[in-house]
């Protein structure tokens, strides 16, 4: 009667440690090639909830009258020049935010109500017409100033550059559009 040995059935421990070392090295490979891919792929989104806000903001501003009077003036819609105005529009070199009115108004009288209302002004956070913050961690500035010379016009306040900045963290996105005086009273 001969003996034979036993055949060897199963992985040693060494093969198990092996094993585990190099699907480890694998998957650590993996995790840090997908890391970055992960971490920024809100990024998109991002960007265009930054180019959707300065769009919305920069439609608000154009959409308002660039007339010679302020539009509450009583000779806004008979006005033939600034002179005619109790309260001429756009007549300075900046074109600031008075701080008399507001964007949504809180008494009637008092929403916006001309392109040059929104010069310099800025939001903390985007909120919209009730009031609370629809983007919170969104901020918003509005930069309005005199352009007709530059696009070839004699009357340097026959035309407006509104440049519409918009931030969140350290991501900032800038659209700018021109307003022209097609129409100079209400």
């Amino acid at each position: 009667m001969s003996i034979r040995p036993a055949l060897q059935r199963g992985i040693t421990l060494i093969e198990q440690i092996m094993f585990i070392i190099i699907v480890s090295v694998g998957v650590i490979g993996l995790v840090s090639v997908m890391n970055p891919a992960i971490r920024a792929s809100a990024y998109p989104m991002l960007t265009k909830q930054l180019v959707a806000i300065a769009e919305s903001l920069l439609n608000e501003v154009m959409h308002q009258p660039f007339t010679w009077c302020d539009p509450d003036d009583p000779a806004a819609s008979t006005a033939l020049s600034y002179g005619d105005c109790a309260s001429p529009q756009n007549t300075n070199t900046t074109v600031s935010f008075s701080g008399a009115e507001t964007r949504f108004g809180v008494a009637p009288d008092s929403p916006f109500d001309n392109v040059s209302d929104y010069g310099g002004h800025s939001w903390a956070n985007i909120d919209d017409p009730s009031g609370s913050n629809a983007m919170a961690g969104y901020a918003a500035s509005v930069a309005v100033a005199p352009a007709g010379t530059a696009l070839g016009l004699a009357d340097d306040s026959a035309a407006l550059s509104v440049t519409v900045t918009v931030t969140r963290g350290s991501e900032t996105f800038s659209l700018t559009g021109y307003r022209f005086r097609y129409a100079p009273r209400i």
